[in-house]
């Protein structure tokens, strides 16, 4: 097997990684909607319990299925409060039954609870009450690149990892492309998306508890050691390849956890939750 063919099977196995562990961030953390399905009157029901939504619009949650025969109500109020509920009737559409809770400001939350009712039996949708973050909308321009670059950076990351176990003589390429590649997307667009969402920059440390922050630092200046060490000595891959396992146990934490959080008696944003 020629080095070329070689190099390649190590990107597409990067490629299938980095798609793994994205898939893990995207389907994990307390932004991730709740899904499930139910069965009544021997049809089956699917919903989707949303756990973030855009602050300047109402989060809205569906029941989809045959929903003949079947009504349903919401209760919700501001998380970590001792208010009354709130109870909101389900509003029946084309096979689905539709629920609206209103939009709050930049993360603020609401702790709410779906039931559904059919021949004086009630179904819980949810075991606990469910928790609803919203968040300032984000422009899909600094969004979307910001994500593929922290996509890029997994990859890359990976690759160079690799390159670093087999000896390769590209790992101090690999590795300054990496770096790069965190800055731009993890400590230049993300405090821009920060911005867009919470309305502060940075809320990690030394200004906050943000888990996100924080383990973006924490990824990044581990790379920039390995790129000095590997600036003056090529042979020390040691430091890529450590690197490359602190970022992939960074992306192994649950994204958004920690993060902001409103209060809503003092009307003070806080991290670390």
């Amino acid at each position: 097997m020629t080095d070329k063919t070689k190099s390649i099977l190590w990107w597409v196995f990067s490629i299938i990684f980095t798609l793994s562990i994205a898939y893990y961030q995207r389907t994990t953390g307390p932004t991730y909607p709740v899904r499930g399905k139910t069965e009544i009157n021997n049809q089956i029901l699917k919903y989707k319990l949303l756990t973030s939504n855009d602050s300047d619009k109402p989060a809205q949650i569906y029941v989809k299925g045959p929903i003949e025969g079947v009504t349903g109500y919401m209760t919700y109020r501001k998380y970590k409060s001792e208010e009354d509920w709130i109870r909101v009737e389900l509003i029946s559409g084309q096979n689905e039954l539709i629920g609206e809770i209103p939009q709050q400001p930049p993360a603020g939350k609401l702790t709410y609870r779906v039931v559904l009712e059919s021949e004086n039996q009630t179904f819980n949708l949810s075991e606990e009450p469910i928790v609803i973050r919203f968040k300032g909308p984000v422009p899909a321009y600094v969004l979307f690149p910001h994500i593929l670059l922290m996509f890029l950076a997994m990859l890359f990351s990976t690759r160079t990892g690799i390159e670093a176990l087999i000896k390769g003589d590209k790992t101090f390429n690999y590795t300054k492309i990496t770096l790069i590649l965190l800055l731009l997307g993890g400590m230049i667009l993300g405090p821009v998306v920060q911005k867009y969402a919470f309305g502060e920059f940075w809320t990690g440390w030394p200004f906050g508890k943000d888990l996100t922050d924080n383990k973006t630092l924490v990824a990044f200046v581990a790379w920039i050691i390995a790129v000095v060490r590997l600036h003056k000595n090529k042979e020390k891959r040691g430091w890529a390849l450590a690197a490359a396992i602190i970022l992939l146990a960074i992306y192994l934490i649950p994204h958004s956890m920690f993060g902001s959080e409103l209060d809503y008696s003092t009307g003070d944003i806080g991290t670390g939750q």
